[in-house]
């Protein structure tokens, strides 16, 4: 599949679930199912595109660099209740750190 074919799939895809949106009853969508799994989907999504943003290096292979090591820095800080503020400026300084120091 090349690069347009996967965006504009994506974009139909996309517009689909929009129109869906639109003509499912709301009782339908009123459910507590579907509104757990509506209310956790953006979550999932976001932690999939930090692994596969964190973890994957060119052509698709595993790597592990400043990157993995900044998400282990801040994922032990979000486990030790540090403010959202103080995890980034560590998850970055650590990056930071190990890239300068030439490891990634």
């Amino acid at each position: 599949m090349t690069l347009w074919t996967t965006v504009l799939l994506a974009s139909g895809l996309s517009f689909a679930l929009k129109l869906v949106g639109y003509v499912v009853p709301h009782q339908t969508l009123d459910h507590p199912v579907v509104s757990r799994v509506t209310a956790m989907l953006p979550v999932a999504l976001l932690s999939a595109l930090v692994v596969v943003q964190t973890f994957t290096g060119s052509g698709g292979v595993l790597t592990l660099d400043a990157r993995a090591a900044g998400v282990a820095v801040a994922v032990s800080a979000l486990l030790l209740r540090a403010p959202f503020l103080v995890v980034v400026i560590l998850a970055s300084a650590t990056a930071g750190t190990l890239r300068a120091l030439g490891w990634g």
